[in-house]
């Protein structure tokens, strides 16, 4: 079983964080799930994100998620791959540069790199995207195609993987986008 680093923060979305997190450890691997500033035990607030109708998501608030590490004390090079939720908290998280060697750490070493929604503001702040397809919000398009990659606008349920990156728009591609995670693993 994988040893799988998560990278969130305050306000990442619910379902992208909550969702994952259980599944792989349903699945039996261990993820270890960190936020910038903040240790094991500490929580982050979720949002939750619906599509009800609007030019763009709604949000509400969601839970208390629980981190299982202390993000001062992971090094990357500890773990088989990583998963980067989206919701707002990739906006500010890409202005930590220890989060974005973290991530390049995971594309140097071609490890296994999950990330949905505006998770790929992270991925492009880290500068892996050059040459690659990702899928994202489509409110993100612009940092993909900005960083050099393909957006790849799919349906909301459906995923992409580009060699050891996979990506989806949105938690409605959960299925999809866990079960190509899963294979790379």
């Amino acid at each position: 079983m994988a040893k799988i680093l998560m990278i969130t923060g305050d306000y990442t979305e619910d379902y992208e964080t909550m969702v994952p997190f259980q599944c792989l450890l349903a699945c039996g691997h261990t993820v270890d799930a960190v936020c910038p500033d903040k240790a094991a035990g500490e929580t982050v607030k979720t949002a939750i994100h619906d599509f009800e109708g609007d030019q763009t998501y709604s949000e509400k608030p969601g839970h208390n998620f629980a981190l299982t590490a202390t993000y001062a004390d992971v090094t990357a090079s500890d773990y088989d791959a990583l998963v980067i939720p989206g919701g707002r908290a990739p906006e500010y998280l890409r202005l930590n540069t220890s989060v974005l060697d973290m991530i390049r750490h995971f594309f140097e070493a071609n490890k296994p790199v999950a990330a949905i929604c505006h998770g790929a503001q992270l991925l492009a702040a880290a500068g892996v995207l050059k040459d690659r397809t990702c899928s994202a919000y489509p409110a993100c398009s612009f940092e993909v195609t900005a960083a050099g990659g393909t957006f790849a606008d799919i349906e909301v349920t459906a995923a992409v993987t580009d060699g050891n990156l996979v990506t989806a728009p949105a938690w409605p591609a959960h299925p999809d986008w866990l079960a190509q995670f899963m294979k790379l693993l």
